[in-house]
């Protein structure tokens, strides 16, 4: 176990908009350690439903708080790092839009004459 993660460290998110640094307290930090004590990073879908409950009190606390950081975060040694990364799943396929076919059916009507 680091002891500069367990007395300083921070939890890293990884989102859309770049990463995110939480300072959790340190009944968390022990928590966090335990969570990821064989990853360095972790995707959400590993993460237990009582887990992810965990993390996202941590980042719910610290929104409220993140105003007042008297140092920067990204200098903390990173307890772990959780990857929210958007799904890779295909979107399925949209269905035309019955509106437009409509609107330029008496345009195709014409063509189709001559």
């Amino acid at each position: 176990m680091s002891w500069e993660k367990l007395s300083g460290g921070v939890l890293r998110v990884l989102t859309p908009l770049g990463a995110r640094y939480f300072r959790p307290s340190l009944l968390q930090r022990l928590y966090l350690l335990w969570i990821f004590r064989h990853f360095d990073a972790l995707p959400v879908k590993v993460l237990t439903t009582s887990q992810l409950e965990f993390i996202e009190g941590i980042c719910q606390q610290e929104a409220l708080s993140s105003l007042r950081r008297d140092f920067l975060l990204e200098d903390a040694p990173v307890i772990g790092t959780l990857e929210q990364r958007p799904p890779m799943e295909s979107l399925p396929p949209r269905k035309p839009n019955q509106g437009v076919r409509d609107a330029s059916a008496p345009l195709t009507a014409d063509q189709s004459g001559s």
